[in-house]
């Protein structure tokens, strides 16, 4: 009879604390997002610290500040290291700020190998700008992601549009050729190229050229500015027949601010372009469309550590592999179906509207 009563009496016990504890953390996620909605610094410094180590309350708190974006401009600026991305990053905020708009920066840098964290920690550069409620930046390592984001980038990006920023600049670690995934995420992208580099756009044209909306020459006071110029509408000719729109070139001379102005209004006249038939509409969509394919596959990861598919047996499946005493190919198929088969789930309720 003991035995029975503690059954009976201490399991809704246990079920009433889970049950308090899930109300608790829902009410202070909810209260961050309103905070980080509202303009709170703090907040979206806090919400950006859950979302990049993958804390428990990363989702909700995304899910919730989810509704209150899709307004703030997002600017991707890409190029080969040491082309100035930084400097103009910073004038073009400087210029942004002076004209009452607020700004986010999202610099993704190199990985530190002894700390983990971004090399160039909080932007020196940028240092001057700090106590501006209007201007927000955050470094952010790369943590081993390919393609010159960091794999938090785009939640870090939306957080920053929560949060009520006009602009939401995105300038990426410069990796070069493979540096692609930023057209996915913004709305305009740039690509900042510098004279003396060698041969200039043939060493990077395999990746980052397709992606540009707008070619910057920065550094535009060297030897070889002309010749860049050059190059670059020389592979513009040969595919004008079917690009509907040629990327203008503008140059620049970032530590002067020389050729800013003209930037911004190049800037401007790409985004009434792609305003105008629904063109920046199409590339959310399909923005969203690759993204939601990222989510997923991220969620069957994470479904398959928690059903015990550990690092540790991904490691022995590999060993056994190699040396061919197993097959990948039914491998995997097997190792899905059995998450799928232990893992209870509504179909139904993954689609809801958002309020």
């Amino acid at each position: 009879m003991t035995r029975l009563a503690v059954g009976t009496w201490g399991i809704p016990r246990l079920r009433y604390h889970h049950y308090r504890m899930t109300q608790s953390s829902n009410h202070a996620v909810r209260e961050l997002a309103g905070r980080v909605v509202a303009g709170d610094v703090r907040a979206l410094a806090r919400a950006i610290s859950l979302v990049e180590n993958d804390a428990p309350e990363a989702q909700p708190l995304l899910s919730a500040c989810f509704p209150h974006t899709g307004k703030a401009l997002r600017i991707g600026i890409t190029g080969a290291p040491g082309a100035g991305k930084s400097t103009l990053v910073d004038r073009l905020a400087h210029v942004w700020r002076e004209a009452g708009r607020s700004v986010g920066i999202a610099a993704v840098d190199p990985t530190s190998p002894f700390t983990g964290g971004a090399i160039l920690g909080d932007r020196i550069r940028m240092q001057g700008r700090l106590g501006d409620e209007g201007l927000y930046i955050r470094s952010m390592a790369t943590r081993g992601s390919l393609g010159g984001l960091a794999r938090t980038t785009a939640d870090v990006a939306l957080l920053m549009e929560a949060s009520g920023k006009d602009i939401v600049l995105i300038e990426t670690v410069g990796v070069g050729q493979d540096e692609v995934d930023i057209v996915r995420l913004a709305d305009i992208t740039i690509v900042v190229l510098v004279p003396g580099m060698g041969d200039d756009v043939q060493s990077i044209k395999a990746g980052i050229m397709e992606i540009a909306d707008i070619f910057v020459i920065n550094k535009a006071d060297r030897e070889g500015a002309d010749r860049v110029e050059k190059e670059i509408r020389a592979m513009q000719s040969l595919g004008q027949s079917h690009e509907p729109r040629v990327p203008p070139i503008v140059r620049t001379i970032g530590t002067s601010g020389v050729g800013i102005t003209e930037l911004l209004a190049v800037m401007d006249e790409t985004h009434q372009w792609l305003t105008k038939e629904s063109r920046l509409e199409a590339r959310r969509k399909e923005y969203w469309r690759l993204r939601m394919e990222e989510m997923v596959r991220q969620a069957l990861l994470k479904e398959a550590r928690a059903h015990g598919l550990s690092a540790e047996d991904f490691a022995r499946h590999a060993e056994r592999v190699v040396s061919v005493r197993e097959d990948p190919y039914r491998l995997v198929p097997r190792l899905v179906a059995d998450i799928f088969s232990s893992a209870p789930h509504d179909r139904g309720s993954a689609v809801q509207e958002v309020k």
